[in-house]
């Protein structure tokens, strides 16, 4: 295996090869981006997140054949004047309905006739206080999110025409000034594609910036600290027009979310398959005189683990193929097809790009064997002055392998205790609750929770097959603690047997509450069917709406959960088993990266709850946590136990675990610090969905750098002392003691 790693690298970093190599890429990327459509030009954000077999989309599909005039997509615009609204804000309403009622939007399904209401009758349509009034518009339920957005754009102007003013620019607070904003789930939606989309390019520039600054301020090196991101760049350039070409042929689709993390990940974890390769040539440099040589060894020694990691971390992601959720699901290819491309250019230009610029990569801090460091010393009349990097990580493995015992114990109450805390975590998945508060469509459901009921922002719509039986829907739900109106009963269009009405809550209709009364709203239904005599009613009844949506969202979630942790477990055990030919290995391996995992949810739960304010974080982020520390927690340990693995050929365990933390420390804290950044970015965001993602990974990479890999790893594999290979042995090397070692380093 070590003479075909050599070959490989003699190839990738040769002499000409190299040249090959980098303008290989430079015509891939190139050809791919010219022909290729790029992945931003084919993300869609209307993609169906729950199965035609869950019940909300069952409910949906039998509301468009039966119900098909209240069937579309509502964008309620919300007026609001402190002081009460003026018969002249009423008539230019009515002027409004009139103008898109004759000139209908393209998408535009129906617009509430407000033009058709006498001016006192329309006037009992506002809150109670006369200070606010919701004209509802209903879009084509399938509408595409630009056609949407322009809709809405089209709507304002002609508002600013109609009022001689822009009530959408006004502030809600401002007394006296009338403003509107769109709310409802067309404002959701649209807030939701707008937040994403203006989140791509400053989520992009911020992370080249903070990769580039923190490997300026580790490797003080301006061309060290762009030849990651050259990488990084050119795997962008080729994943790019790959997927948007799958996405074009209809084989996969993506939104701008996926696009957002993936764009982390790959500045991510991209950079840190260059820092094994770049760190292990810096050490080689320090040896080896001749610069390809060093490179080449390099290339043999890190790349083993490189390919590892990154397989490790392809093959868990591509498990999110198993994934009901459609947003969850989305993810496995963008994300597990990057990191692939990836570690083959940390493979492939990575090396090609040292051996071109060489040890002037590291300028000015240039590594140097000791002679050659000697000669230049000698040739500008200095002492020959050498400073050792390895201090901090030489100490580290010291205490490891002197006091295992007390390593072990003290990290596991520490991470142990942050774990705990993760049994306080309350979950949702309001979508509205990750929105800035300033959100046009959060400050309209503000508005009508204030001025109306909640649930007016997104009733429930129960159907019912009655059978042709008499059924006393509105009676029976009005009674109902959690309803606070219950509408008129509508025939089917198709079949008259089928009535529906439309259940508004007295409560946030978004809310895990809300959620809760889902089964019930099912059970009374059947109750009432089954009271009134008609057959089968379990399969009679219907119900949809945005909280039924969410509560089958959560159920998904939930079986998700059951069945992609499992399998992820599973499959990094099967590889970890394939690599290190080791149960025990794997076994605490794996138990050290879970522990982390739910150690990084409790500690962000301080944080995001304790700390920020947050009552709850969004559903989706313990699963896409998982896969992301779990797999990339991994990949800090392959790197660990590989050169403590190979050092245990050689010399001693102890001694093996002290120059294997002492190794990697370096490149494993430089690694874990650019990766917690980036996914700190995230932080940034004004989209909370991402900023407690990016918190909690962020937390449990810096646990994993600083507390897993050089503590608790190397101390236990100290404790396990030969059972941590089994059944595994090191070949060709019988047990030797640590004073045998060191006479026998003594006599070299």
């Amino acid at each position: 295996m070590d003479i075909l790693l050599e070959r490989m690298g003699r190839w990738v970093a040769g002499r000409r090869t190299k040249w090959v190599t980098l303008v290989a890429w430079i015509v891939l990327a190139g050809v791919l981006s010219a022909v290729w459509p790029g992945v931003n030009q084919k993300e869609d954000n209307t993609a169906a997140n729950l199965d035609s077999l869950q019940p909300s989309v069952q409910a949906g599909l039998l509301s468009e054949e039966e119900f098909p005039s209240d069937s579309g997509l509502p964008a309620l615009l919300v007026w609001k004047r402190d002081g009460g609204l003026l018969d002249e804000d009423y008539e230019n309403i009515q002027k409004l309905t009139a103008y898109f009622t004759q000139n209908p939007l393209e998408g535009q399904e129906l617009v509430v006739p407000f033009d058709r209401i006498p001016l006192p009758a329309l006037k009992q349509q506002a809150s109670e206080d006369g200070t606010a009034i919701v004209l509802p518009f209903f879009f084509n339920k399938n509408i595409d999110s630009d056609l949407l957005k322009q809709g809405i754009a089209q709507i304002q102007e002609q508002v600013k025409t109609d009022f001689g003013s822009d009530p959408f620019a006004a502030k809600l607070d401002d007394h006296g000034e009338l403003s509107v904003r769109v709310s409802g789930p067309a404002g959701v939606s649209l807030d939701a594609v707008g937040l994403f989309s203006n989140a791509d390019v400053s989520l992009l520039m911020a992370t080249v910036l903070l990769v580039l600054v923190l490997l300026l301020l580790i490797y003080r090196s301006p061309i060290l600290a762009i030849i990651p991101l050259i990488a990084v760049g050119f795997a962008y350039g080729v994943t790019s027009p790959i997927l948007g070409k799958m996405a074009d042929m209809g084989w996969i689709t993506f939104d701008s979310q996926s696009i957002s993390i993936m764009t982390v990940l790959l500045f991510g974890a991209g950079t840190d398959y260059c820092l094994f390769l770049i760190s292990r040539f810096r050490q080689l440099l320090m040896e080896e005189k001749d610069k390809s040589k060093a490179l080449v060894r390099a290339f043999r020694d890190s790349s083993g683990a490189i390919a590892m990691s990154g397989f490790t971390v392809v093959m868990a992601l591509l498990v999110l193929l198993f994934a009901k959720y459609g947003s969850v699901h989305r993810f496995a290819v963008p994300f597990s097809l990057s990191i692939l491309i990836m570690g083959i250019a940390s493979l492939t230009l990575v090396p090609a790009l040292l051996a071109i610029f060489g040890r002037v990569s590291f300028y000015p801090l240039v590594p140097r064997t000791p002679e050659m460091a000697a000669e230049r010393a000698r040739k500008k009349g200095k002492a020959n002055i050498s400073k050792s990097h390895k201090k901090s990580g030489g100490r580290v493995g010291r205490v490891v392998t002197k006091r295992p015992w007390l390593i072990v114990i003290v990290t596991l109450v520490i991470l142990g205790g942050f774990a705990g805390n993760a049994l306080r975590i309350e979950y949702t998945v309001d979508i509205l609750s990750s929105f800035p508060e300033d959100s046009p469509s959060r400050e309209g459901f503000a508005v009508i929770a204030d001025k109306f009921t909640p649930g007016e922002l997104a009733p429930v719509k129960l159907m019912v097959d009655t059978q042709g039986k008499e059924v006393p829907l509105e009676k029976t739900f009005s009674e109902l603690p959690f309803v606070s109106k219950v509408s008129e009963i509508t025939q089917g269009k198709n079949n008259n047997e089928i009535n529906a009405i439309d259940i508004e809550f007295n409560l946030n209709p978004y809310s895990n509450e809300a959620m809760k009364h889902i089964p019930d709203i099912r059970n009374a239904a059947v109750q009432v069917l089954k009271d009134a005599g008609v057959t089968s009613p379990e399969e009679r009844v219907w119900v949809g709406g945005l909280t039924s949506t969410q509560f089958d969202t959560e159920a998904t979630n939930a079986r998700d959960q059951q069945v992609i942790i499992p399998i992820v477990i599973g499959l990094i055990a099967i590889l970890l088993l394939a690599y290190l030919r080791s149960v025990v290995a794997m076994i605490y391996l794996i138990l050290t990266v879970v522990l982390s995992y739910f150690s990084a949810l409790g500690l962000g739960w301080f944080v995001i709850h304790d700390i920020m304010g947050a009552t709850a974080i969004q559903g989706l982020i313990p699963l896409y946590a998982f896969v992301f520390l779990v797999a990339l927690g991994e990949d800090y340990n392959i790197f660990l136990i590989s050169s403590i693995w190979k050092k245990r050929k050689s010399m001693p365990l102890k001694q093996a675990i002290q120059e294997g933390v002492t190794e990697t420390g370096g490149v494993i804290t430089s690694a874990g610090l650019i990766l917690a950044g980036t996914f700190a970015v995230l932080a940034t965001l004004p989209i909370q969905v991402l900023v407690q993602f990016g918190l909690i990974c962020a937390i449990g990479v810096l646990l994993d750098t600083f507390v897993v890999r050089p503590l608790l790893v190397p101390a236990i594999t100290m404790l396990l002392g030969r059972w941590a290979f089994w059944p595994g042995t090191v070949e060709g090397k019988t047990e030797i003691s640590q004073h045998s070692y060191h006479k026998q380093k003594q006599l070299k």
